[in-house]
Parts: structure tokens; sequence; C-alpha cells
């Protein structure tokens, strides 16, 4: 582990920890009980049950590159994850612009304000 490795604060290491903890939550509860994240959404559809599989695996995914990153303590691996963190959260702005809903937005918004300060906090280390 280098000196840079180990500078990281553990603030950010919680938080990434419970980002990943987040995202690997959210996984599991749409492969467990989509109808809990999906009020809205016809559940009996024809395929959708194949897009809520293909979200929870994105969302598992984006959980074990956060959780594994942050194990390791490594900022390239940290701001790369951030970074997938940041786009995920500016096409659900766009979306939520689409789909006329303000709670999507809002969320959007702070998530990209906290990927984005999370990136420069990180990088601002090296």
């Amino acid at each position: 582990m280098t000196e840079v490795q180990k500078s990281l604060p553990k603030w950010i290491l919680i938080v990434s920890a419970l980002f990943a903890l987040m995202e690997l939550m959210v996984s599991i509860s749409l492969c467990v009980a989509p109808q809990s994240v999906l009020e809205t959404v016809d559940l009996n559809a024809k395929g959708v049950d194949y897009l809520i599989y293909m979200w929870a695996t994105r969302q598992f995914a984006l959980g074990f590159i956060f959780a594994f990153a942050t194990f390791k303590k490594s900022i390239p691996m940290l701001t790369i994850a951030y970074i997938f963190f940041l786009v995920m959260f500016i096409g659900d702005f766009f979306i939520g612009i689409l789909q006329k809903e303000s709670s999507l937005i809002i969320a959007a918004v702070v998530m990209c304000i906290i990927s984005s300060a999370m990136i420069y906090v990180i990088n601002k280390r090296k």
C-alpha cells in the first residue's frame, strides 16, 4: 500500500462504503421485492422482469466496484466509481425531466453534487 493510499481520510472510505452498501441493497431489493422500488410499474407486463434484472445487475456491479475500491483504498478506482455514479445520476436527472418527476430531479442533482465533490476531494489528495 502506498503513502497516498494510506492518506485517504476515513470519512471518504466510510462514505464510499455506504454507497457500496446502498447500491447492493437496491440490487437485492429489485430482485426480491421489485414492487417496493417500482410502485408505478405494471410488474406483470411482458419484458418488465428482464428490465428489472438488468437494472439490478447495474446496481450490483456499481456496489461491487465501490466496495472493492473502498477495500483497496484505491484513488483511481474510487475516482472511476464516482465518475460512473455521476454519469448515472446525470442520466437520472434527464429522466426526471422527461417524466416530470421533481423528486427524481432533486435526488439526481444532490447526488451529482455529492459525486462531483467526492471526485474533487479524492483527487485533490494526489
